[in-house]
């Protein structure tokens, strides 16, 4: 098969995906990408999410940030992101090299190319452990945690399909609340990256 063939294949069986993702974003139908990944967050993602490393480290995270203010979450989210362009980065590879990132590294890894990224936010909305590094430390002010946690347990967010500049492959991100299996209560939320090829195939 010519190069040329098979680079327009890909990108028309790309643009299929996209629009399956896009047109069932609120049908939620047996058998649509939607179904899809809402079935992989009962499915897999929760039970990830109730291992005691996620729990123990957002408890953990939540009773030391209670305390903080707006100026607080905004200067440490600010201090990420010069950390992010600058060689020394002492915030974010703390957080990269604890417990739970090392956690949600290895499942991410273990997915087979399903899993692109995997974050923890606590009740604030900063991060407590990803795969990967992410642009900013407080997802406070996005959907991902505005349509999750702070809506409560059960929560899902399905956000729409992107292109990853890093991976150049589709991406969906659904972000769910994670729980306290304990008490059921909310203590964070959680965004998963799903390859939307990958995802199709489920």
């Amino acid at each position: 098969m010519p190069p040329k063939y098979k680079t327009h294949r890909r990108i028309h069986g790309l643009a299929a995906v996209i629009a399956g993702l896009l047109l069932c974003s609120t049908a939620g139908a047996e058998g649509s990408p939607e179904a899809a990944a809402r079935k992989f967050v009962e499915g897999t993602l929760r039970a990830w999410m109730a291992d005691a490393v996620v729990v123990e480290t957002l408890k953990a995270q939540n009773a030391g940030h209670a305390a903080l203010t707006q100026a607080d979450i905004d200067r440490l989210d600010k201090a990420w992101r010069a950390e992010t362009k600058a060689a020394d980065k002492p915030m974010i590879n703390g957080l990269l090299g604890n417990p739970l990132s090392k956690y949600l590294a290895g499942r991410a890894r273990a997915s087979k190319g399903l899993v692109t990224e995997l974050f923890v936010m606590d009740e604030r909305g900063l991060n407590a452990g990803q795969s990967d590094l992410t642009s900013d430390y407080w997802q406070g002010d996005e959907a991902k945690w505005q349509k999750t946690y702070a809506l409560g347990p059960g929560a899902v967010f399905i956000d729409k399909v992107d292109l990853d500049e890093s991976t150049q492959r589709f991406q969906v991100q659904v972000s769910a609340t994670v729980v306290d299996p304990a008490s059921g209560a909310a203590i964070g939320a959680v965004t998963v990256g799903l390859d939307a090829e990958a995802l199709e195939m489920q």
